[in-house]
This record gives C-alpha cells, sequence and structure tokens, in this order.
C-alpha cells in the first residue's frame, strides 16, 4: 500500500562516531506474544503455515518481543528496534489494528514500553539520536511513534516491501508511516562493502562500532546488527533466525518470506560464530534464550 514518508537515501554515516569505540548493548523486553511451537520449527509437509497455528493454545509459549539499547560513548543511546508500543497494554487494538489486536495474546505491562524503560534507566527518550530497523514487521515497528526526534534507519528492499503489502504479510502502514527522518540503505549499490561472512554491510557511525549486515529471507529486506563490545561481538539477529538452535540444525520458522535466502544468511551467521571466537548471537525471539540473557553486554 502506498504510504506518505518520504525516505532519504542513507549517504554517509551518522554523526557521533569516534575511532576505536566500543559500545555496552541492553536487551530490553517489551512484551511477549503468545506462538505455536511450530513458530521457530516449520512442520513439513503440505499446508504447513495454517497447521502450524492449528491446536490448542494450551501449548502455546511466549514469544518475547525485544528492543535493544545500544549505548555508545559519543554518539549517545542508539535502538534497535521498538518493540510493541505502550498502548498495546491496554489496548492492543491501539496499535496492532482490530484485527492483530484481537487474535493475538498480547501480554505487556505499561512500564516495558520503551519510553518508560529508558526514562527508568536515567535516559530522556528525546536522547535517542538513532533507530535500527531489522525489519518493519508490526512486533518490531509497533513504538516507531515514540521516537520523532530519532533517524531511524531501514533497508531499501525493506521499505519497499513494507509500503507494498499490507497486514498479510506482518506489515501495518500505520507504525511506520511517519514524517520521521527515515533513512534507507540500498545494499545493492556499487560501493556497499562486506564484513566478515557477510556480503553486504555498512558501517553506521563510520567507527566500526556499530555495522548493519544485509541478512533477507524473513522478509526482503531484513538487517542484522554487529556491535563492538570490550573484547567481543555481538549479533542482534533480530528474525534472520528465530532461535540458535536454527543456526546448526537448519529448521526455517514458520512465517518466512524467502526459504532460499533465508538459509544463505543462516549459513553466513553459521560461518560467521565459527570465524569469529567469542561472539554472541542474540536472535529476538529466541524464547528459551531470552530468561538467561545478561542485562548489559560490554
Amino acid at each position: 500500500m502506498p504510504v506518505a514518508a518520504e525516505p532519504k537515501p542513507f549517504a554517509h554515516p551518522l554523526p557521533g562516531g569516534s575511532p576505536g569505540a566500543t559500545v555496552r548493548v541492553r536487551p530490553l523486553l517489551t512484551g511477549e506474544i503468545l506462538a505455536p511451537p511450530a513458530f521457530w520449527a516449520r512442520p513439513s509437509g503440505p499446508l504447513a503455515v495454517p497447521r502450524g497455528f492449528l491446536g490448542r493454545r494450551s501449548g502455546w509459549i511466549p514469544c518475547p518481543i525485544p528492543a535493544f539499547l545500544v549505548d555508545h560513548p559519543t554518539a549517545g543511546p542508539i535502538l534497535v528496534d521498538t518493540g510493541l508500543h505502550g498502548s498495546a497494554a491496554t489496548d492492543p487494538t491501539d496499535s496492532l489494528g482490530p484485527v492483530l489486536g484481537r487474535v493475538l495474546d498480547v501480554r505487556m505491562r505499561p512500564e516495558q514500553a520503551l519510553p518508560a524503560q529508558l526514562e527508568a534507566l536515567g535516559i530522556d527518550p528525546r536522547e535517542v539520536a538513532a533507530v535500527v530497523m531489522t525489519h518493519l514487521h508490526y512486533d518490531h515497528a509497533g513504538g516507531i511513534a515514540q521516537f520523532p526526534q530519532a533517524t531511524f534507519v531501514v533497508s531499501a528492499a525493506e521499505w519497499a516491501a513494507a509500503s507494498r503489502h499490507g497486514l498479510s504479510k506482518g506489515y501495518r502502514a500505520r507504525q511506520f508511516d511517519h514524517a520521521v527522518d527515515w533513512r534507507t540503505v540500498d545494499y545493492e549499490h556499487p560501493d556497499v562493502g562486506s564484513f566478515a561472512t557477510f556480503g553486504r554491510a555498512v558501517d553506521l557511525l563510520g567507527d566500526g562500532s556499530v555495522r548493519l549486515v544485509f541478512t533477507p529471507g524473513h522478509t526482503p529486506g531484513h538487517q542484522s546488527v554487529v556491535v563492538r563490545l570490550h573484547d567481543r561481538e555481538l549479533l542482534l539477529a533480530g528474525d534472520a533466525v528465530h532461535r540458535r538452535e536454527a543456526i546448526a540444525g537448519g529448521e526455517l520458522p514458520l512465517l518466512c518470506e524467502d526459504d532460499h535466502l533465508y538459509r544463505r544468511t543462516v549459513g553466513e551467521i553459521r560461518a560467521y560464530l565459527e570465524r569469529t571466537p567469542g561472539a554472541i548471537v542474540i536472535p529476538s525471539h529466541d524464547a528459551g534464550l531470552w530468561p538467561t540473557l545478561d542485562a548489559v553486554y560490554s
């Protein structure tokens, strides 16, 4: 569907980078949505997607809906995704719409909204200078309107997909069609380089501390984020993989736009972890991993 917002190209690194900078990362849970076990591992055979949603909900699992706070020493606070909008805590239909808001079992407390969590950490939400969107699905883009001052960075392919498609593909234009400072990364541009095992990557701040890597499959324009901690790297995978088991086991998630691209992306992640000792990977919706995460990675 056409949208009114007009993004600009991501032509240069965002301001605030500093040579040799390292960052701190804080995982933030914005709520949970109940999902069937097949959400993480698609059943085989015909009609896999509708079959994945069949069965009693008593066996469904709370799926974490996170965002991540990246604290850069000179660029300030940066977010990766925005999770659920604060209104979902009281009326899910306000942000998710009349269909998803009634169908989904959303579990969210008002204090889990990102602005409230940032304020509890002593951070004014207006200080967030940049937000990296892994993709624009409703569970990642719900809180965009809460940060009108920020620059939002998304892949050009993802913006195109979200602008063309609606809820059947996981997009809700009302969540992202805002007159904020949108910047789109064209990963097909000849000047785009690579990083480690990822064929296409850009340096967000120009100092190597936050790199965006192209990881399509779950959506046409999905991107993940590699950050440099003090003595290791951290890959915020988004939905490039839904849980760690998928990296080694080759399972496919229930909802996937392109199985071939998804498998290729998983191969790049697997190779990255093999060649980067000590690197950590955090998939967005790993229900088993979330309770074990550190409060802060530095």
